[in-house]
């Protein structure tokens, strides 16, 4: 049995679910998030404020979609109740960044600034110069931005420079070695 899916959601008091066929909506004080069960052998059962993942049958396509629903919903869960938030820094000479209403700036190298406006669902926010924040409810859509952000200058592996996660570490390699 799949160690993820079998193990029980409890719900928070400030967060209500709701399941209309196989649509769950979930609310809470940040917002409101929903998804859709597409296999007909999971199910959905809340009871006494405890949600539990069930799987009608043993292949291996249900197997793996039992988890992949049971980790879903606590995304959402979470979510609604926490946030979600990414963390990422620019490291190189003339390399910076400014928020300016919901649209971050960028100025990395290129004979143009890069303007990222910032989608439904997402907030941006900096400090200083170098470091952003991607925040919102939705932890694909969070992750997926952060990605994209990153992807603008990816990090240099000679040097370092560009957009990288904050902690994130950059195995740099030894360029050109003169011979003599």
């Amino acid at each position: 049995m799949s160690r993820i899916g079998k193990k029980p959601i409890t719900l928070a008091d400030k967060v209500a679910i709701e399941q209309n066929g196989q649509e769950i909506t979930v609310k809470g004080p940040k917002g409101e998030l929903s998804m859709v069960i597409n296999s007909p052998n999971v199910k959905i059962e809340i009871v006494d404020g405890v949600i539990a993942v069930v799987r009608a049958s043993e292949d291996k396509t249900t197997k793996a979609l039992h988890g992949l629903y049971r980790a879903t919903l606590a995304n959402l869960i979470n979510g609604v109740l926490n946030g979600y938030q990414k963390d990422l820094e620019l490291q190189g000479v003339g390399f910076r960044v400014q928020l300016k209403g919901d649209k971050l700036e960028f100025a990395l190298g290129f004979s143009h600034p890069v303007v990222i406006t910032a989608p439904e669902g997402i907030q941006f926010k900096t400090e200083g110069t170098n470091k952003i924040s991607v925040m919102g409810i939705d932890k694909h859509l969070v992750g997926q931005i952060a990605a994209n952000l990153r992807k603008l200058r990816s990090p240099d592996p000679y040097k370092g420079k560009g957009v990288r996660y904050v902690g994130e570490f950059i195995r740099k390699k030894q360029g050109k070695s003169v011979k003599k």
